[in-house]
């Protein structure tokens, strides 16, 4: 409950700055992990034979891109949903995508071990 009274003091202009506020950072943080726990069950129900549902030459490329999108949009609303803000203000998505790609070899496995089952 904490964290959603720190989040709660910014406006939703300055969501980057939120992102340089350490507990703040540490919530995202644990909230990516989260998603890339979920990732196998969701691949596995979801995605059982992505060359024939899309065009792609490699699955794991696809769903690189697919998850990191998917994340990044979950991260989004979930800072959006702490503050209270409204979708309208101006968030720097690069910012959330470099938290994201922090945790870029953690995805690539879990897609791996997904694509191996």
């Amino acid at each position: 409950m904490t964290i959603l009274l720190l989040i709660a003091k910014y406006s939703h202009n300055s969501l980057n700055r939120m992102l340089q506020d350490s507990t703040i950072r540490k919530s995202l943080d644990e909230y990516i992990k989260s998603r890339l726990r979920e990732i196998p069950l969701e691949v596995g129900q979801t995605f059982p034979d992505v060359n024939k549902v899309w065009k792609c030459e490699s699955k794991l490329d696809f769903l690189y891109g697919y998850y990191v999108g998917k994340i990044e949009e979950g991260a989004l609303r979930y800072l959006l949903k702490a503050t209270r803000a409204s979708a309208g203000g101006y968030v720097d998505a690069f910012d959330i995508r470099s938290v994201i790609e922090m945790h870029k070899n953690d995805l690539l496995d879990a897609l791996k071990r997904s694509l191996d089952k």
